[in-house]
């Protein structure tokens, strides 16, 4: 080395530096790098992208050559910072403090410092880059970093560690709700709550979403056939829960094409209606909602009925609620329907009704009312009292106050919220 011109030298001491920063500029890209952007390229045609995947399967052998080019190099670039130094200025314990100071400089600051940085920086298109380069190296390096590894894997076995190569496991349901809210630059606001309410749907119930029993529009059989007329013709549900004198006592599921059918024919009549009535699909309390969407896709009646431990009916559900819970609610005229939007007036002030699931509320009006136990807020009022609930009683419950206005026996019909909670109390 010391026969070398010095300008030699000096470029031999730039390539060591330049080679240096860039295994240090690859190891920090390569495991920074977004595995999922790089298989979505790869399977684009990418060849980089392929590269850098097939690179990380092997990551004990890239890292190997990694490790063992930096290493190499960093060594002979510090011997040549000290050969340099002894050559222009003598051979002593300051020349050899100053060369070692010199070489920890260059490297801490040109082969670590900004190469790391701007690797972490923008790490995609450096690795696909330095995947073409790293490739010649891990075939160069191949023996020696073989031996390595097992020598490590031997010394491992001594200490009876496991040596596992690093694998792909994918994401878990939270780290997928992390990524699906971190990603408000690419995914539209309404796309992205789509995603996270599908991420939701394994967890919910079909009581999350269900028609409470008090909003369940049906036909009683009890009824006169002119009243029964009437309601058909002026429903506007295409299905009907039919019932022999109350909602407890169902019979079948009446298509209402079919009635209005029977009644312009002149052929309507209660025998007439019970034998094109379709059977009803019973489903418990607390069913899972995806599994009762499987179950609309493998039937063809599309409403469920929910009941209780007991055998009462507690409410119905049908693929709309279901599908509404992923995308949102659909515009209906349809008076009745609980697809109602809730917005604080000027006061910070609300009614509702009594039956309005707690779920809608806390995520229109953006409070947290509780959802481990009932699902309307006329239950949770309910629970709280635990007592026969009166007119003018107002209940503090989390961060909000309701106020009680109008009561018929044990349901809650019209209910107050308000955002700021007052002082007074249940006693």
């Amino acid at each position: 080395m010391s026969e070398l011109p010095f300008w030699s030298q000096i470029l031999i001491l730039m390539f060591l530096l330049v080679l240096s920063a860039f295994f240090s500029i690859s190891e920090t890209s390569l495991m920074a790098v977004n595995r999922y952007r790089m298989r979505h390229l790869a399977e684009s045609g990418n060849r980089g992208a392929k590269q850098v995947l097939a690179l990380l399967k092997q990551t004990d052998k890239l890292l190997g050559t990694i490790l063992l080019g930096n290493n190499v190099v960093n060594a002979a670039l510090t011997a040549l910072v000290t050969a340099l130094a002894i050559k222009a200025f003598g051979n002593n314990d300051q020349v050899l403090a100053l060369a070692t100071t010199t070489a920890a400089l260059l490297l801490i600051v040109f082969a670590e410092l900004i190469p790391k940085v701007t690797g972490a920086n923008k790490p995609d298109g450096i690795a696909m880059f330095a995947s073409y380069i790293l490739l010649i190296f891990v075939w160069l390096l191949r023996p020696f970093v073989f031996a390595i590894n097992q020598i490590v894997s031997w010394m491992m076995a001594l200490a009876k560690l496991e040596l596992k190569t690093s694998k792909d496991e994918g994401l878990t349901r939270e780290e997928l709700r992390s990524a699906v809210l971190e990603s408000a630059g690419f995914i539209p606001l309404h796309d992205r709550k789509i995603l996270l309410n599908l991420l939701d749907l394994e967890e919910l119930t079909v009581d999350d979403v269900m028609i409470p029993h008090g909003k369940i529009e049906y036909l009683d059989l009890e009824e006169d056939d002119e009243v029964l007329t009437q309601q058909i013709a002026t429903s506007f549900h295409s299905r009907l829960l039919v019932c022999d004198k109350d909602l407890n006592s169902p019979i079948g599921i009446l298509h209402v094409k079919r009635a209005i059918s029977l009644i312009l024919k002149n052929e309507f009549s209660k025998e007439n209606i019970l034998e094109i009535l379709q059977p009803i699909h019973f489903i418990p309390l607390g069913a899972k909602l995806f599994t009762e969407l499987k179950s609309f896709q493998n039937r063809a009646e599309s409403i469920s009925v929910i009941v209780d431990e007991y055998g009462e009916i507690q409410g119905i559900v049908t693929p709309q609620d279901i599908i509404e819970e992923l995308v949102g609610e659909f515009k209906t005229t349809d008076p009745t329907s609980m697809n109602q939007k809730f917005l604080w007036d000027n006061s910070g002030e609300i009614v509702v009704d009594g039956l309005t699931p707690i779920r809608d509320l806390n995520k229109q009006l953006g409070i947290n009312l509780p959802l481990d136990g009932p699902r309307t807020i006329n239950g949770l009022l309910l629970e709280t009292l635990q007592d026969l609930p009166q007119t003018n009683l107002s209940v503090k419950i989390g961060d909000v106050t309701a106020e009680i206005l109008s009561v018929q026996g044990r349901l809650i019909k019209k209910i107050r919220i308000k955002k700021h909670a007052i002082n007074k109390q249940v006693s």
